[in-house]
């Protein structure tokens, strides 16, 4: 079966792949507008602001493990482990 186009119109174009616009951190410009809003811009200050980890936390976590007032429980670590990584088959 063979399909005709009606008369007085063009075979259609092919279609192109859409193009990636470019990264906003990878081409060194602004974060979208989006990302600039009056609530989002402060939030995203304050989380730049905090430290990778809270050596103050880890410290008092530390010395309660040690006075032996926080328990470590080795399977309960490694079936969390597991669960979140897959049991890898």
């Amino acid at each position: 079966m063979r399909v005709n186009s009606p008369a007085g119109t063009s075979p259609l174009a092919p279609v192109r792949a859409p193009q990636a616009a470019p990264d906003a951190a990878a081409t060194g410009e602004a974060a979208p507008a989006a990302l600039q809003s009056g609530v989002l811009g402060p939030a995203m200050d304050a989380l730049r602001e905090m430290p990778e980890i809270d050596e103050a936390r880890v410290a008092q976590l530390r010395e309660a493990y040690q006075r032996g007032e926080l328990k470590f429980d080795a399977g309960k670590l490694a079936a969390l482990i597991q669960r979140y990584h897959g049991d890898g088959r």
